[in-house]
């Protein structure tokens, strides 16, 4: 038997698909997860508040820069836990490590995000 292997999409049909993949993933992850939801609301009030605030372009960036880094490892954390989780149930060292090191990366978002907003404002 002589498969081909599947044609990739190339040009704006591959970005397309790109962008669909990445909301589908922005949409699943909100539906599951509820810290992300939380950050989701953060952001809703925080970059808002970022144009308000920020001494300057900079920090503007930054701030925001802070609030989205917390998103972004968010959604890294949940994509860990649910390929870990699709292998089933059972404990496994490695599977907690996985997990553990995803939520501790999360933890350091939140603190530079905290670090960043208090350099905004004092």
């Amino acid at each position: 038997m002589n498969e081909q292997p599947p044609v990739k999409a190339t040009g704006i049909k591959r970005l397309l698909n790109a962008l669909g993949y990445s909301r589908d993933g922005l949409a699943a992850t909100f539906r599951k997860e509820a810290a992300f939801r939380q950050e989701c609301l953060a952001a809703a009030v925080l970059i808002p508040l970022a144009f308000f605030i920020a001494p300057d372009r900079v920090m503007l960036v930054l701030m925001i820069g802070s609030v989205l880094l917390v998103m972004i490892v968010e959604l890294l954390n949940s994509a860990i836990e649910a390929a870990i989780d699709r292998f089933g149930p059972e404990r496994h060292a490695l599977a907690k490590h996985a997990k553990d090191a995803g939520s501790a990366a999360v933890l350091l978002a939140l603190i530079l995000a905290a670090l960043t907003w208090l350099a905004a404002l004092t």
